[in-house]
């Protein structure tokens, strides 16, 4: 089976699970994972970014991260390789693996210690795309960048790039701030990368049918009244280790975070599971 290219609905922003001791890339766990979010019916998958944990993999990791989520996709979605490095050469290193490995688009982020301008990051982009021939996820409309990733969490940006016929004629934009989500695809968002669907798939999804397939805007706000604590939650820590908190929670395998982060404790914890009890999802102490 071969996966639909064009990107839209639910693509969630995976985990990387790992063995104990956080030493290897848990592929059993991964796979396990990716069936049970496949089985949710989400519509795509994206490895490699920063819910990834992607700045504590080595490249070959990311690398096996890939190809793991490509098999255990099995062409029944499209996976979007996150790419992003600090250099221009790592970067289409990564790319051109991610081509060959069967993704359908690049996410990449920018470089994020020194400062680059405008031009820099096109050039950098330009050669990426001509490289690996992939249409990329980011935030210039130049050359080879087909979709953009909104992580301002800024509504009123995100309303004029949704509104604009001149964006969307260059470009598709997806709502990436799990807080603005329930907006973000009342406002006409073809679809969102979220981290929270790792924890929440059931929901994410029903969120999805009522707001963007059904124009079930009555539905579609008691879903949020649900999901938007869970959401508020995990955007008040340390993203990934939120998420994979909240799956453990779920008795999900997510393996930890690599140092120096860590699951949450005590009052994060708590309030987690909190959440998850009052959107009526089981949850340990």
């Amino acid at each position: 089976m071969t996966a639909p290219q064009e990107l839209k609905g639910v693509m969630v922003a995976l985990i990387t699970p790992f063995s104990e001791g956080q030493r290897n890339i848990d592929r059993q766990a991964l796979d396990a994972h990716i069936k049970r979010l496949l089985d949710a019916g989400v519509h795509g998958l994206v490895p490699g970014g920063s819910t990834g944990e992607f700045a504590a993999l080595s490249t070959e990791e990311r690398k096996q991260l890939l190809e793991q989520t490509v098999a255990s996709a099995g062409g029944r979605v499209p996976v979007v390789a996150g790419i992003g490095d600090l250099s221009t050469s790592k970067a289409v290193e990564l790319a051109k693996h991610a081509a060959g490995t069967g993704a359908a688009a690049l996410m990449v982020v920018p470089p994020f210690y020194d400062a680059v301008s405008i031009d820099e990051l096109r050039d950098m982009l330009r050669e990426i795309h001509t490289e690996s021939g992939l249409p990329i996820i980011a935030g210039l409309s130049d050359v080879g960048v087909k979709y953009l990733k909104d992580t301002s969490g800024n509504g009123p940006a995100l309303t004029e790039m949704l509104f604009s016929d001149a964006f969307a004629a260059k470009m598709t934009c997806f709502n990436g701030w799990d807080t603005l989500t329930f907006y973000g695809l009342a406002a006409g968002a073809k679809g969102s990368v979220w981290g929270a669907t790792n924890v929440i798939p059931e929901l994410s999804m029903q969120l999805w049918e009522a707001l963007a397939v059904r124009g079930d805007l009555a539905e579609g706000r008691k879903l949020w009244r649900k999901i938007f604590p869970v959401c508020k939650v995990l955007e008040s820590y340390n993203y990934a280790a939120a998420v994979k908190t909240g799956m453990e929670l779920r008795g999900w395998t997510a393996g930890g975070t690599r140092k120096p982060f860590a699951l949450l404790q005590d009052k994060g914890r708590a309030e987690l599971a909190a959440a998850l009890k009052a959107a009526g999802i089981d949850a340990l102490a």
